[in-house]
């Protein structure tokens, strides 16, 4: 029933992010080096948070349907 979204364009930009944090563990700068892994687990927990977060509001609309259904 439902549509599954297509994440084509947030895949082909997270690809390309992680490309661009691999070249730069190569960079001659510590501090630049260092900050990737920081960077690394900036991004999981984003991506962690969006996750629960799609997981609530995929809750809240299932409750919403059954109030819906029980009101007719």
């Amino acid at each position: 029933m439902w549509i599954k979204e297509d994440n084509t364009y947030n895949e082909i930009r997270r690809k390309s992010l992680m490309q661009w944090l691999d070249e730069m563990e190569q960079h001659s700068d510590i501090a630049v080096r260092c900050g990737i892994k920081l960077n690394r687990d900036y991004i999981l927990h984003l991506e962690k948070e969006i996750k629960q977060l799609e997981e609530q509001v995929h809750m809240r609309d299932e409750y919403l349907k059954k109030m819906k259904a029980v009101h007719k």
